[in-house]
């Protein structure tokens, strides 16, 4: 028997709609509908379209109709940490962008309320100015007050869906408001800080079922299937999917973030994991993900986008290609410094960086594209050792999924940094850990990570890059 579900897979610059069908020895993804994410700026700040997104939802799933009747149930995963604010079922306006600024007086406040140190002992989580929590502390406290619940925005899609308030739990991880001994909300820290309590919705599991779609839904997209609740936060459903065997590998998630660590059993709470800013974020299973986040290829897109804002017409595969033609050693820069984080001339602020730091700044476009690739192929290498290191853990490969594993320059250069075997694929990784979380909450699949994996190894298996030795350009 096949079975067929369909995988709603935000990301924080595009979204799609996937059919995967899964069976014995078999697990494939059709696009249904793709569409892209931009965020809107309004007089109060950056936000989130989510209404079109929603739109656009709506529209891959009476694709999915049209191309799959009995299709059996429908997977939501998305960004973490941003959420909408409701009274009743009406939205109080849209959901802020995270890379929106007003969340620096938020930090303020939480930290006059809890220590870095302590609130990284109950959490566990590394610090980003725009964490949950944060976000919470900056929000005007007139709507926050009027709020009768907040979901975050797979669980805000899902409700919309099914009419149902969860929590899904790794999503859940990233709000900073989890208590990491029992899985569920802090009470204890929650009042602290002086947030409603009862703002927050009931917590679920990879793989519960939410419910129908509304008769609503189900009248105007064909469909009569179930919601399950995936990995909801996208990083856990691409860890789903990462095709290793064994579990002595590091990931790195690679889009807009690359998000870089090692899956272990339990939470590491070091001073020196805080001191690295490492997290732990909730996985598939009761799983912990250690990971850091890296910028990712929002380095690259953002200067393209600069480029393009200039009049110039770019052409990305073209100007990878003479990247990796660029001779000799390239300057690198620290991926992870805060200025790269609000869109804008990201070109101009890595000069800016170089100049700070008395190096020269790559002259033309591909020395500059060759030294963003070089800057985060060694964030990469470095964060995947330190989660080893920081974790206890051993690894032995590093699989890249998600759009960066198509960058082989990129993977390569990984691999030559680090000094291990880089695997790269699948791209469409957080899509089939959305699958296959539904599968085996349908039954059609049994067994733990490691037998889902061994599925999608079977069925995409990666491209291997080898670390060359040091002389090698």
């Amino acid at each position: 028997m096949t079975v067929a579900v369909a995988a709603v897979d935000l990301g924080a610059t595009s979204g799609r709609v996937m059919l995967g069908r899964v069976g014995p020895g078999e697990l494939s993804l059709t696009p249904l509908a793709r569409f892209p994410n931009l965020p809107v700026r309004m007089p109060d700040g950056l936000h989130w379209n989510i209404v079109e997104l929603y739109r656009n939802v709506l529209a891959g799933l009476t694709a999915a109709a049209r191309r799959e009747p009995a299709l059996a149930s429908v997977g939501i995963d998305s960004w973490a940490v941003d959420y909408g604010l409701l009274r009743g079922d009406r939205l109080l306006g849209e959901p802020y962008h995270y890379r929106d600024g007003r969340t620096a007086g938020g930090v303020e406040r939480t930290h006059a309320l809890v220590s870095p140190a302590e609130l990284y002992a109950t959490n566990g989580l590394q610090f980003l100015p725009f964490n949950t929590l944060y976000q919470l502390a900056a929000e005007d406290e007139a709507v926050r007050g009027v709020a009768d619940s907040l979901l975050l925005i797979p669980d805000l899609l899902a409700f919309w869906l099914t009419g149902r308030r969860v929590a899904e739990r790794t999503n859940a991880s990233t709000t900073g408001l989890l208590d990491l001994d029992t899985g569920a909300w802090n009470e204890e820290l929650i009042a602290r800080l002086g947030l409603p309590r009862a703002l927050l919705a009931e917590l679920v599991d990879a793989g519960t079922t939410i419910g129908p779609l509304s008769p609503e839904v189900a009248a105007e997209t064909g469909l009569a299937a179930q919601v399950v609740a995936v990995g909801s936060h996208d990083t856990a459903s691409a860890v789903v999917a990462v095709p290793a065997a064994g579990r002595n590998f590091a990931y790195v998630s690679c889009g807009t973030w690359g998000l870089v660590g090692v899956e272990i059993d339990a939470p590491v709470l070091s001073e020196a994991g805080r001191a690295a800013n490492f997290t732990n974020e909730g996985g598939v299973d009761g799983r912990t993900r250690y990971l850091h986040n890296v910028m990712g290829l929002w380095l690259l897109s953002e200067s393209v986008r600069t480029w393009e804002r200039q009049g110039e017409s770019i052409d990305l595969p073209a100007l990878l290609a003479s990247a990796a033609e660029v001779p000799g050693e390239v300057p690198v820069f620290d991926a992870n410094d805060p200025r790269f984080l609000p869109p804008g001339d990201m070109p101009a602020r890595i000069g800016e960086w170089f100049a700070e730091h008395g190096m020269p700044a790559p002259r033309d476009r591909a020395g500059l594209v060759r030294s963003i690739l070089s800057s985060l192929a060694t964030a990469f290498a470095e964060s995947a050792h330190t989660a080893a290191e920081l974790s206890g853990a051993t690894v032995d490969v590093i699989h890249i999924v998600g759009g960066g594993a198509q960058n082989a320059l990129l993977c390569q250069l990984t691999a030559d940094l680090s000094g291990l075997p880089v695997l790269a694929g699948p791209v469409e990784a957080t899509a089939l850990g959305n699958v296959l979380v539904q599968a085996r909450a349908l039954g059609e699949l049994r067994g733990d990570l490691e037998a889902l994996r061994a599925l999608v190894r079977a069925t995409h298996p990666p491209l291997r890059y080898e670390p060359r030795p040091a002389s090698t350009p």
